[in-house]
């Protein structure tokens, strides 16, 4: 009896997707990820244990009438790092919880460190401590690193723990304004047989982490893991329990770092910041387009410049298209910052609307600085960059391409054309190209404003101008 009784306080759980069973199985027969399911302890184990008087955080508050609760938020927590505060709409709200995600060695943790230390110099005459605890490295390890990235304050308190039991009472009572936990799949709860970084650790911890955040007003970030595919490791309900999800990107052997927002309570979604590695940290980059737009006031064959709006901030980038006979029986299609769906879309129209036989061409596509864009704004760019490689001729002077392109080689218009065309002028862009349709102000002054309707039209005008 007391052996039935054992295995009933257990079972086994997916890693990948959650999925739980009373038995293990070679396959998850939800996900079908092999050799996925591990032994857990049930939730009715660990909620007896709460229940027997474990510590445990939790929210609780009357049923209020909204317009009767005060309102007056606690002001956001600056920074000190202008880009950052933009990125979460106007600094960190007190008792938020962020998660930070990306590649091994982008510098997710010299980010932490370096944003502990502003804080910890804006609190030094009120006494405020924040706090860095970390799962992966000594403290010995930590103090290294910050003593390159000459960071000396005292009141940034620095703690090596990976039992969350013994290092939550440690931190409340030190109660400091920040918190940065590196990393969330390295603690655990010791009532959990499972290891860390498992589906329940990484889900009990931070549901720990976040409670605690809220019920004392502390901003709480916590860095996470990424999978061989780029997606955050652990459960996706991860992601829904945090305010706000942020990613850290960059390619290897660059010295820049896209810091991206994918989910924000309290602020615009789909925002940019930009830094520069170099050896005292990361440096803020307060004009990213001018990293990638080419310094020659013409471009080549085959080159556009192109903007895409970054939540609220318009990004100016130059995208390169070569196109060029084929070695082999199949031609190849390699795209680089741009869907290669669309690649193909685009090369399916100018075949069939414009004539142009580019179909049996290589075609190598290329945003330059490393740049993600996934919008439709980029589509007349796009099509005028290969059109243009093909043909050998490009424009006198630089001009911004903007407008999505259908089926029929209709150009439609694009969202925040203002904006973009306010971006270009301020780099310095004299001419723009742009849908016909959409935009009511039709003009701004000292820029010359080209409007098209269709891509032919758009192709004729774009070699007027070689």
């Amino acid at each position: 009896m007391a052996k039935a009784s054992s295995k009933s306080q257990t079972h086994f759980e997916c890693q990948a997707c959650s999925y739980q069973t009373s038995k293990w199985l070679g396959r998850c027969p939800d996900c079908g990820e092999w050799n996925s399911l591990v032994e857990e302890q049930s939730p009715r184990h660990i909620a007896a244990k709460h229940a027997q008087g474990e510590h445990f955080y939790s929210l609780s508050s009357d049923l209020l009438p909204l317009e009767e609760i005060g309102s007056e938020a606690p002001p956001r927590t600056i920074t000190g790092l202008g880009e950052f505060d933009r990125l979460l709409g106007g600094g960190m709200v007190p008792g938020s919880v962020i998660l930070l995600g990306g590649d091994p060695g982008i510098g997710k943790s010299t980010l932490a460190l370096q944003l502990l230390s502003n804080i910890a110099k804006k609190n030094q005459s009120a006494q405020q401590t924040v706090a860095y605890l970390s799962g992966e490295e000594s403290v010995d390890q930590i103090k290294l690193r910050a003593d390159r990235l000459q960071i000396k304050e005292k009141n940034l308190l620095v703690m090596t723990e990976n039992d969350l039991a013994k290092a939550l009472p440690r931190i409340e009572k030190a109660q400091p304004q920040m918190l940065i936990v590196d990393s969330i799949q390295t603690v655990y709860q010791p009532e959990l047989s499972s290891v860390p970084g498992s589906v329940s650790q990484v889900r009990e911890c931070a549901g720990k982490l976040i409670y605690l955040a809220k019920s004392r007003g502390m901003s709480i970030i916590l860095i996470g893991h990424v999978t061989k595919e780029g997606s955050l490791a652990g459960p996706k309900i991860l992601e829904h329990m945090v305010d706000t999800v942020l990613y850290f990107e960059g390619e290897r052997g660059q010295p820049y770092r896209i810091l991206r927002t994918f989910k924000n309570r309290f602020g615009s979604v789909s925002e940019l910041a930009v830094y520069e590695m170099d050896a005292l940290g990361l440096q803020e980059v307060s004009n990213p387009s001018e990293l990638f737009l080419s310094e020659s006031p013409q471009l080549g064959p085959g080159s556009v410049i192109l903007s895409s709006l970054k939540g609220t901030r318009p990004l100016l980038a130059e995208l390169q298209a070569l196109v060029t006979p084929t070695s082999f029986g199949m031609p190849r299609r390699v795209a680089i910052g741009v869907d290669s769906q669309r690649v193909a879309l685009l090369v399916a129209i100018l075949e069939k609307i414009v004539g142009l036989g580019i179909g049996g061409q290589d075609i190598f596509i290329n945003v330059v600085g490393g740049l993600d864009i996934d919008e439709p704004s980029v589509d007349l760019g796009l099509l005028l960059a290969m059109a243009s490689s093909f043909q050998g001729k490009a424009p006198q002077e630089r001009c911004l391409i903007l407008g999505e392109v259908g089926l029929n080689g209709e150009v439609r218009p694009v969202s925040g054309t203002e904006l973009r065309l306010q971006e270009a002028q301020r780099l310095g862009l004299k001419k723009a190209m742009i849908p016909e349709r959409g935009w009511k102000q039709k003009s701004i002054p000292g820029m010359e404003i080209i409007h098209v309707s269709n891509v032919g039209e758009a192709l004729e005008i774009y070699t007027q101008m070689g």
